[in-house]
């Protein structure tokens, strides 16, 4: 009984116990990106490439091919978009790119979602995927394909099932990156 009398009086009162701190609402906003965000882009493009399997690319991507990339989508007319906060940080970006150059798949895109590193978890990844398929459907695309890496990448997987995307393949050790075999899933919505 001494023993609890003795924490009751050394605990302070509610009114001076360290308080947690509030937390910050996770705000941002979507818009098209343009040139002048491709370095902000890149950087977030690139740590997935030197931390990840994510994307199979091994070497970083140079700002003189993301603009490249960047100015493809443009001429094609198609969707290329970022997420910043409210102090303009980009927190990630989504795009969509022709599935292939014969001109029988003009109306088919694959899609590309990636997130800085103290974005993930949020609900960013559905709001960029939601608003990059409306545009895109916008853009007259009637099919959308997404290759997803078949290990590291589930919460992907999950979140293009929610969207109503269904896997049409899979393909084992096409890609070798970090000293291990990995294959892709093969995902495709229809936007019609």
């Amino acid at each position: 009984m001494l023993e609890e009398e003795y924490q009751a009086r050394r605990r302070l009162p509610p009114h001076l116990r360290p308080q947690p701190a509030p937390e910050t609402p996770f705000e941002y906003t979507i818009r098209d990106a343009t040139e002048i965000d491709l370095p902000a882009i890149l950087l977030i493009y690139n740590h997935y490439v030197r931390n990840s399997t994510v994307t199979f690319d091994e070497k970083a991507m140079t700002l003189t091919a993301m603009k490249r990339k960047f100015e493809k989508i443009q001429s094609k007319g198609l969707p290329f978009i970022l997420a910043e906060n409210p102090a303009q940080q980009i927190l990630g970006f989504a795009f969509v790119y022709p599935w292939r150059e014969k001109a029988s798949y003009r109306f088919t895109v694959e899609n590309s979602i990636y997130l800085g590193p103290t974005a993930t978890g949020k609900g960013l990844g559905k709001a960029l995927l939601g608003e990059l398929m409306e545009r895109a459907r916008a853009a007259g695309i009637k099919e959308i394909i997404a290759v997803i890496a078949d290990r590291g990448a589930d919460a992907s997987i999950e979140m293009h099932r929610k969207f109503g995307f269904k896997q049409v393949g899979h393909m084992g050790r096409v890609g070798f990156k970090f000293d291990r075999w990995l294959g892709t899933v093969m995902m495709q919505k229809s936007l019609k």
